[in-house]
């Protein structure tokens, strides 16, 4: 046990602790944070943190500040004025803290279902102490039914956590995923080429009708993992496993690929290729042929849909430029990473104008911006349209194009039939595409179809089962339905595959503030990582236990930072308080901001208490949303 400041870090079980309460770090992080404290006062290299932790693997430096960032909000330390972690500029780290060894604390925090169900007066099914009456002895048959209950309860509870684990049926024998290609040119700096050498052939064999591909996300958390493939079969629900390698130098790339079937490893296919970059989508389409053959595609009836010339041909520079922006559209969404994608985008579109995909690609930069007000709201999704609608021009057989376009006429337009016809279109071009079943799920949320909702969100979690976004969008879903418990499951299963995910904290809060459990709430929001998300849910919890002044600062501060993009939550918060005329107020504005979180004035729980108001149908009524 190392103790620093006010933390205890349990290098025995693994745990990062704050008094009694156990702070969330993915295991990653806490190997790095141990690494810096078991060194504490010296310099500890990018390079010797990067060998010691991944010693078989490259791994890209911006994985190990992402895990310094996560490390950072965990203490709460300024990277301005560290007390904790220092930054030495190109040269690495240094943990600044006094260190000392010490003790466990001796009551860790009961685990968050424990807690739910003690506040509803049930007993937790599992790690409750059982007594001896009187002497500690029992007759035997008393015992044997103790032993009984308590095998039921940890069968019940296997159950429950497993709920939302991936579905095995889905392992059949066309069930696939394709793992990240591995980079080994020689300067190790072609990660974004291999990267979008396997988004490609996920979308090339995702386009084939009866063939199961797991999306992009799920598969991407097995990059740099040195995992059997068994393991990895189970957890993604996959008969059969993609692997393979990229070595890039010059205008020249070897490709090698393998096939792979789960159960016994036996290897179904395997080749190599050497190419030149300009005919590296011919290589792309040679793969894919040989894998649906490999996988006895006679059997599967073969979709016409797939890209059209106009989305298949390009110069290497614009393709490179293209696969730059796709590696930062996936990393991450920040300001900058956000940018760095509509640059490339736009570098894309400079070397090749008819280069379709890269003009989609830029129609989603675009609205990404808008919509956390980074460029001009009503100029940026002008743009993002006329980008979506140029891409169709060039490529109608590209479900990209359709699916910005949809996006544009859900938060921009308000345009619920064109965006169902826009993203019917993109299900027909791409049938399982997890982005598609997204966007369809937000569309029947909006018009107020919470149910089908929730199926959509279950159809995209078993095609992408890793994807934290997706567990926590279904549960945002069960909670509007007020199925709390199924809600908190699905929670639970986000929470395990990204533990820093925003908004994951409030919308716990949300549930313990529907149940009558503002304490829980409290304690909820305090854990959020987000921003916008933390203060908006601390104006929320702070009102509901009667610490009004903290929630007025906290509201205060949310007008202050988040006018511009969170209008719709502040306009939550003053419904939730009872203060109407100020709720109405600025979900007016957020109507005529087009914040994206007015699309749930429909089936909001925080502003049912302003459905009698006259008010409220009004403003359904200019949104073009059915009023029942």
């Amino acid at each position: 046990m190392k103790s620093f400041g006010s933390f205890h870090l349990d290098t025995l079980n693994h745990s990062l602790l704050q008094g009694t309460e156990r702070i969330p770090l993915t295991p990653k992080a806490f190997d790095v944070l141990r690494y810096l404290v078991e060194r504490a006062g010296c310099l500890v290299a990018q390079g010797e943190l990067l060998e010691a932790l991944w010693p078989e693997t490259y791994v890209n430096p911006e994985v190990l500040r992402k895990y310094i960032l996560e490390i950072r909000k965990a203490l709460r330390d300024n990277p301005e004025k560290p007390e904790f972690v220092e930054t030495i500029t190109k040269r690495g780290y240094r943990f600044v803290a006094t260190v000392t060894d010490g003790e466990s604390p001796l009551s860790p925090t009961m685990p968050r279902q424990e807690a739910m169900k003690e506040t509803q007066g049930v007993e937790p099914a599992s790690g409750a102490a059982v007594r001896l009456p009187g002497n500690g002895l029992w007759p035997s048959w008393l015992l044997y039914f103790a032993i009984a209950l308590v095998a039921m309860a940890a069968i019940a509870a296997y159950f429950l956590v497993g709920r939302n684990r991936p579905d095995t049926s889905f392992a059949n024998e066309t069930s696939l995923a394709v793992l990240p290609f591995a980079d080994l040119s020689y300067g190790k700096d072609q990660e974004y080429f291999s990267d979008g050498l396997t988004e490609e052939l996920i979308s090339e064999l995702g386009r084939t009708q009866g063939l199961k591909v797991v999306a992009r996300s799920s598969a991407f958390q097995f990059k740099g993992r040195s995992e059997d493939l068994r393991s990895v079969g189970k957890q993604l629900g996959v008969a059969n496993i993609l692997e393979g390698s990229i070595r890039k130098e010059g205008d020249r790339v070897r490709i090698t690929a393998e096939l792979i079937k789960v159960d016994d490893g036996f290897e179904l296919w395997s080749e190599s290729y050497d190419r030149e970059i300009k005919n590296i989508f011919v290589t792309q389409d040679d793969i894919a042929r040989s894998v649906t053959a490999a996988l006895k595609l006679k059997l599967i009836k073969s979709t016409a849909q797939g890209n059209s010339a106009g989305s298949r041909s390009t110069s290497p520079e614009a393709y490179e430029a293209y696969l730059q922006g796709q590696y930062f559209r996936a990393r991450g969404q920040d300001k900058e990473d956000l940018v760095k994608a509509l640059s490339y985008a736009d570098e894309a579109i400079r070397l090749d104008p008819n280069y379709a995909p890269a003009w989609a690609q830029r129609a989603e930069g675009l609205q990404n911006l808008a919509a956390i007000a980074l460029i001009d709201n009503a100029d940026g999704f002008r743009r993002a349209r006329e980008s979506a609608q140029k891409a169709i021009a060039l490529d109608p057989k590209l479900a990209s194009g359709y699916l910005s376009l949809g996006m544009v006429e859900i938060n921009y337009d308000f345009d619920w039939e064109e965006a169902d016809a826009s993203l019917k279109k993109a299900a027909e071009l791409a049938p399982a595409s997890v982005d598609v079943l997204s966007l369809q799920a937000y569309l029947a949320r909006t018009l107020g179809s919470v149910d089908k909702s929730i199926e959509l969100y279950k159809q995209a979690i078993a095609l992408d089962p890793l994807r934290a976004n997706l567990h926590l969008g279904l549960g945002y879903q069960l909670y509007l339905a007020r199925r709390f418990e199924e809600a908190v499951n699905a929670l639970s299963r986000a929470q395990e595959l990204n533990s820093q995910l925003s908004s994951l904290h409030l919308t716990f809060a949300k549930i313990h503030l529907a149940q009558g459990q503002p304490q829980q709430a409290v304690l909820e929001v305090e854990q959020e990582t987000g921003d916008w998300e933390k203060l908006s849910g601390e104006a929320l919890a702070y009102f509901a236990v009667g610490r009004r002044q903290d929630s007025d600062a906290a509201l205060n501060q949310l007008i202050a930072r988040h006018q511009n993009d969170a209008a719709y939550q502040i306009a939550e918060v003053y419904a939730y308080r009872g203060e109407t005329d100020k709720a109405f107020e600025w979900l007016d504005r957020s109507y005529r901001q087009h914040d994206p979180g007015t699309q749930e004035l429909k089936t909001g729980l925080l502003v049912k208490g302003l459905r009698s108001d006259p008010r409220y149908g009004e403003l359904l009524a200019r949104m073009r949303l059915p009023i029942r």
